[in-house]
């Protein structure tokens, strides 16, 4: 630990310049992983379908096909609603 610490001083005494921006991308890079808006944005596109659905004549044979488009159909976004 002492030998970073003894490299980073060194550094920074001869370029200050360098290791701000090697600093400002490491956290660039580290801020996406902490962050609760990656959370959130993944929870948002897990529930948003691939491909919307075509209206579909239900025969009465379909118990996964809604009888109208409009219905209520797959995840619940209640949990949007909340925050």
């Amino acid at each position: 630990m002492a030998g970073i610490g003894a490299f980073l001083k060194n550094a920074w005494n001869k370029e200050p310049v360098i290791l701000v921006s090697c600093g400002i991308g490491l956290i660039g890079f580290v801020i996406p992983f902490i962050s609760p808006i990656t959370k959130y944005t993944g929870m948002i596109n897990a529930s948003t379908p691939f491909s919307y659905p075509v209206p579909v004549r239900d025969d009465g044979n379909m118990p996964d096909v809604p009888d109208h488009p409009r219905d209520p159909k797959g995840n619940n976004l209640e949990w949007l609603k909340n925050l």
